[in-house]
């Protein structure tokens, strides 16, 4: 994002708020840790020692207004959760940037946490992650709670595909996937409080795991929190011991995403499957987005993403586990 480019005055001002908040007194310089963690459409993070600070996505950009995002974060805080979520620092609110470019984005306080380590994928806490979404998903939502946000964000990357790369060969293959979700994704459970975005970019140890990013919770049904890593599954990016392993932490928690199959020999594909096709498309969508704009070749991953998407509209209705082994593709941890 131009606007937070390092050394712009967004960005100054971001990491100067963050250093109010960590030193309300005015410390003198500090040896605290200072870094930009994110700098996305959807939000800026930057760290100031213990503290983190996020800019949130502006609404005008297509992110959720201030009365969805407090009632999201008012979740974070819920002391019911507080096993679960990470929850935001309190406090005074945080005074309204100067800087034109954040005026209008929401800023939030949080405790630092240790992200997963991407450079060792043998040490992901898939069974942590699990266990922390059946909680989740456990939970009965606050009433008020808007919808989560994944539909609407694979949606949202599909659309920025056809503006960013029109012309790429593999954009028809991406649409023709698209296509063969339904209008309406079917309703098979009632609805819960989910993530909306789950992948390992989402866990923080502060010291335990935590599930991180808020965003996009909200109700609906969980099968789309578990569509990620089903995905990089059915395109062979995930070991199957993996997933078995976080599909069975998952049940063993009380999860209830594939709760009619549980125990009953029964496929929870049947759940899984529109979600994971539409995570699939979603991916590939933001791969050639991305790369057209960075004037960049797909990588690895991202290739194998399209022709995932590619099998999906030659041979079947169903995103059906492959029969391929595992590759030696490093699992990312970063989500859209």
């Amino acid at each position: 994002m131009d606007d937070t480019a390092p050394g712009t005055p967004a960005l100054q001002e971001l990491h100067a708020l963050a250093r109010a908040a960590a030193h309300p007194e005015g410390a003198a310089p500090c040896p605290c840790p200072v870094d930009l963690l994110a700098d996305r459409d959807d939000g800026t993070v930057v760290r100031h020692g213990a503290l983190v600070l996020k800019a949130h996505g502006a609404g005008a950009r297509g992110h959720e207004d201030d009365d969805e995002l407090r009632a999201r974060i008012a979740v974070a805080a819920l002391p019911g959760l507080a096993g679960v979520l990470l929850a935001p620092l309190p406090g005074a609110p945080l005074p309204r940037p100067r800087t034109p470019s954040l005026a209008e984005r929401p800023l939030t306080l949080w405790p630092y946490g240790i992200p997963v380590d991407p450079g060792a994928p043998e040490a992901a806490p898939w069974e942590e992650a699990a266990r922390l979404l059946a909680l989740l998903h456990r939970t009965p939502p606050p009433p008020g709670l808007p919808p989560m946000r994944a539909p609407l964000k694979a949606a949202l990357a599909v659309e920025r595909m056809r503006r960013a790369a029109p012309g790429h060969p593999a954009t028809a293959t991406v649409l023709r996937a698209w296509r063969t979700l339904p209008e309406e994704y079917p309703r098979t459970a009632a609805d819960r409080l989910c993530h909306g975005d789950f992948h390992l970019g989402q866990l923080v140890r502060a010291p335990h795991w935590r599930l991180i990013d808020v965003d996009d919770l909200g109700v609906g049904d969980p099968a789309w929190d578990l569509a990620r890593p089903a995905a990089w599954f059915a395109a062979g990016l995930l070991a199957p011991e993996v997933w078995a392993r976080f599909l069975g932490a998952y049940e063993a928690a009380g999860g209830p995403a594939t709760t009619p199959y549980a125990g009953e020999g029964g496929d929870p594909w049947a759940r899984l499957d529109v979600p994971a096709r539409a995570l699939t498309v979603q991916t590939a969508a933001l791969a050639l987005a991305k790369s057209t704009a960075g004037g960049r070749p797909l990588d690895e991953v991202e290739n194998v993403m399209i022709d995932t998407c590619a099998r999906i509209v030659s041979h079947r209705t169903e995103l059906d586990p492959p029969a391929s082994a595992y590759s030696e593709i490093t699992i990312r941890t970063s989500g859209s």
